[in-house]
């Protein structure tokens, strides 16, 4: 397998943080740092690495840690100007004295990590997936947040005083959350009975408000996998939630090296579990 050290004259380590990056120019051949450099994260922060790169070679890769978080607008900034980038994972560190930090040597370990490495992988692309990564983690926010709400509501209604509790008794989930989205508030009730009804009330139009709004998402979502890949939708058992899925986890090409990377990726692996004279596998 060709390793990155033959292609390029020079690595550009990046330690990436929010406000910051620290970036080190390492030699391919010898791992030895020219030049380092920390500037704000900002185009013209970005452009000044940039800069200090081009002083060496024009032959140059860039190891950015953390290319989907606080180094995306970095990759995205190099990614448009035609410059190689890879995505590092957290490299292995040396233990420190004293806790000691020093963003510099970071930048540096990065740098030489990524030309260790037999497999290097690409920030994951932009456009169609990260409007879709962007869309499937509002939704799930939105549907987890209603989920939380109807288990409020539940608990609530087990409490609460007779008078109310008898609406909703041998109700669906569904019918409980009509029942509670219609609730008035008899002013004759005592402050108790007057504050479950106002809280259960609330917790259900909290509820549909979040319904609305991760339904709006999948409509958002169903729209980019038409224009983008509708033949995936073609397939048997694949909606739009899976197919935004898989469109997000696979990125772009080259990014599952094969069949085994895929189904490590999909948590379906077997592994071996045996004991003894038994021999068979689990799912990773």
């Amino acid at each position: 397998m060709t390793m990155l050290a033959e292609l390029v004259d020079v690595v550009i380590g990046v330690d990436t943080h929010k406000n910051t990056h620290t970036a080190a120019v390492v030699v391919s051949t010898t791992g030895a740092a020219l030049e380092g450099a920390s500037v704000g994260t900002d185009l013209d922060g970005y452009g000044d690495l940039v800069a200090m790169a081009a002083r060496h070679s024009d032959l140059r890769a860039w190891s950015i840690e953390g290319a989907g978080g606080w180094g995306a607008g970095l990759a995205r900034f190099l990614a448009e100007r035609g410059e190689r980038a890879i995505e590092l994972d957290r490299p292995v560190r040396a233990a420190r004295r004293n806790g000691a930090k020093s963003d510099a040597l970071d930048a540096v370990r990065a740098g030489r990590e990524a030309l260790a490495r037999e497999h290097l992988a690409q920030p994951r692309s932009e456009g169609e997936r990260a409007a879709l990564a962007l869309l499937l983690t509002a939704r799930r926010s939105a549907v987890d947040a209603a989920r939380v709400s109807q288990q409020q509501l539940q608990a609530f209604v087990v409490t609460a005083p007779e008078v109310i509790r008898a609406r909703f008794r041998g109700k669906t989930t569904k019918v409980m959350l009509n029942i509670a989205f219609q609730l008035r508030i008899n002013p004759r009730w005592d402050l108790e009975s007057r504050t479950y009804a106002r809280v259960l009330r609330d917790l259900a139009r909290r509820c549909r408000s979040l319904q609305a709004e991760a339904s709006v998402h999948e409509k958002a979502i169903v729209e980019v996998i038409q224009s983008w890949r509708p033949d995936l939708l073609a397939e048997s058992g694949v909606g739009p939630i899976v197919a935004a899925t898989v469109l997000c986890a696979c990125s772009h090409p080259g990014r599952v090296r094969h069949e085994g990377a895929f189904a490590n990726l999909a948590g379906v692996a077997p592994i071996p579990a045996s004991s003894g004279l038994t021999t068979r596998h689990r799912l990773n």
